[in-house]
């Protein structure tokens, strides 16, 4: 009896000891769910704001330009240019996209802040680092230096006559190729964030086919433009210098509402379009320099018959400028002078066929995102 008493007292605290001893079992950690990445998730946005008077120090308020702010002259005061917001992205490995509307277009002389479409377009890349891409949209055309930089990065506000008088804002719906090694759209892309003006990444070799009746613009003609660019930036004794040549052909069609009445054309009021341009760049480190000149032919109004005519035009620009790195801010003083005869026509034009125009003034920033 007292050996089963002696048992049962062991069997007990022995049940007792293994009960104590269990560690309940801890929920293993979960494993981390790898978060699924959408293409929308590589859009970003961004955008700037331009705010303009141009009655300080003006000289001449009967001065008026066809392509320029609508502030110019007379009657002008503190003026939106530029207020855009733009969503871009990479969003796959070699699909690339990029939206830009414009809150400050004017509709007519007395109807301004309107929203309108400046560029959409695709970059389609051929290879794992995107040195050949198809571009497919509205976009910039490769024809100038000046054209292609952006308004945030260029130092004047408004792009020299000579040039810019080729493509209305710049832009049109156009398949254009370009091809860049991968070390040379590094440069492009560091040009513009060093703050040495650059034009952004438009390819060394540029070339494909637009529209030609300029952006946001139906189509007037069965002709398509074609339009090439060469362009190779490359480091020398501490300068940065980018020569460029570049050119365009095709026929650009008078819109019926802007010619004037009784002013005669040609029957189907479709004329050449034809220019050819050279670029040369010396980033300014500090001192710098920029010119361009182009030749070509285009519709002109001769006051002489009434009427618009295909004539030669060629005309042409030079800046030089010089980058002060200060303790907080970045002064670029400039000069520019331009020199033009000739210019297409969109409308009914007076009688004077050469212009020349001298520039100045002072870029400047202390806060990166303020420029002055």
């Amino acid at each position: 009896m007292n050996n089963a008493r002696i048992l049962l007292v062991f069997v007990f605290a022995c049940t007792l000891f293994y009960a104590g001893a269990q560690v309940p079992n801890e929920p293993k950690p979960e494993e981390p769910v790898a978060k699924k990445v959408h293409w929308y998730d590589n859009l970003q946005i961004r955008g700037y704001m331009q705010i303009r008077y141009n009655r300080l120090l003006e000289t001449n308020e009967k001065l008026k330009c066809e392509q320029c702010d609508k502030s110019w002259g007379e009657d002008g005061g503190l003026f939106i240019r530029r207020m855009r917001v733009i969503l871009y992205g990479q969003i796959t490995k070699k699909i690339y996209v990029y939206i830009q509307p414009d809150f400050a277009s004017a509709a007519s002389s007395t109807s301004l802040h309107f929203a309108q479409l400046r560029d959409a377009y695709v970059d389609i890349g051929f290879d794992n680092d995107n040195e050949f891409r198809l571009r497919l949209g509205q976009s910039k055309i490769p024809y100038g230096f000046e054209i292609l930089q952006s308004s945030q990065n260029r130092l004047p506000l408004d792009r020299s006559d000579p040039l810019n008088s080729a493509l209305s804002n710049e832009r049109d719906l156009a398949a254009l190729f370009y091809w860049a090694p991968k070390e040379k759209r590094a440069m492009f892309s560091s040009l513009v964030k060093d703050g040495l003006k650059g034009s952004g990444d438009y390819g060394i070799v540029g070339f494909g086919v637009f529209n030609g009746q300029t952006a946001n613009k139906p189509e007037l003609n069965d002709n398509l433009h074609v339009v090439g660019r060469v362009t190779y930036p490359f480091e020398w004794k501490g300068q940065i210098f980018e020569p460029g040549i570049q050119a365009y052909s095709g026929k650009f069609t008078m819109p019926k509402p802007q010619i004037t009445s009784g002013v005669k054309t040609n029957a189907d009021a479709t004329y050449a379009d034809e220019r050819v341009a050279a670029s040369i760049v010396m980033y300014p480190k500090p001192f710098g320099f920029q010119a361009e000149y182009n030749i070509g032919k285009g519709p002109e109004y001769n006051p002489v018959t009434d009427s618009i005519e295909t004539q030669d035009l060629k005309g042409g620009y030079l800046m030089v400028n010089y980058k002060l790195d200060l303790d907080k801010a970045v002064l670029i003083p400039l000069s520019a002078t331009n020199t033009m005869m000739e210019v297409k026509s969109t409308r009914k034009m007076p009688g004077v066929t050469m212009s020349r125009s001298l520039r100045s003034g002072l870029n400047g920033n202390s806060i990166r995102t303020l420029s002055l």
